[in-house]
């Protein structure tokens, strides 16, 4: 038995929606060789969770306020080099599957999936190999490949405190608010907001709003 548990996949569960994440480590307690080591509702608690658990793998949704999944994977990749990251979103839309893999994660996966397909996900992307849900088309993967050889993607060009600001920004939150979040003064909120508006030539909050729909770190209902 001790042996079993020492080889397990530690899995680290980050979703902003608390029935999700019970669901899910239900599901997986029940799979040998596999344990749900911690909880997080947004991507900055997973961060400094995956500093006291050192999971294997982060399996993460895409949408969530403060700090969305693309933008923890991305810090993931940069600081825990050893992890695997996978998303488990509703998504499948290309831009959504494009920014995920642009971030460097190892597998993506529709919240639709069955039981067997999540298990074998976890257990590939555990071992450094690559997962994509069946259902996510040919096309989007050849497009993205395109578009990574083609062209600099804008969202390339922002700082990752600028695409904080920008998710914040576009989930409602007041200088003031994202302020406080941030730790950081209003009037540095106001010179990031300001940088965002002039590199993409945006002049209004409005216009940042849709910008920040069209890159995907947040979506139109949020």
């Amino acid at each position: 038995m001790d042996r079993i548990e020492t080889r397990a996949i530690r899995v680290l569960l980050v979703d902003d929606h608390r029935l999700v994440r019970e669901g899910i480590r239900g599901l997986l307690q029940h799979i040998e060789g596999i344990a749900v080591v911690a909880e997080a509702s947004d991507g900055r608690e997973a961060l400094e969770l995956i500093q006291s658990h050192h999971p294997d793998v982060m399996l993460l949704d895409i949408g969530m306020k403060g700090m969305n999944g693309l933008e923890a994977a991305a810090r993931a990749a940069r600081h825990f080099p050893n992890l695997h990251v996978m998303v488990l979103s509703m998504h499948s839309h290309e831009e959504y599957v494009s920014q995920a893999l642009r971030t460097g994660v190892s597998g993506y996966m529709l919240k639709d999936s069955g039981i067997s397909e999540l298990e074998a996900a976890i257990r590939a992307v555990a071992r450094g190999e690559k997962y994509l849900a069946p259902a996510i088309s040919r096309h989007v993967i050849d497009d993205y490949l395109q578009r990574m050889g083609d062209e600099t993607r804008m969202i390339d060009l922002l700082t990752p405190r600028q695409r904080e600001v920008l998710q914040l920004i576009a989930e409602g939150k007041t200088t003031k608010e994202i302020a406080s979040i941030l730790q950081v003064g209003v009037k540095t909120v106001e010179t990031h907001r300001g940088k965002l508006m002039e590199r993409a030539n945006i002049h209004d909050i409005a216009g940042l709003v849709r910008f920040a729909i069209r890159l995907g770190l947040v979506s139109a209902g949020a």
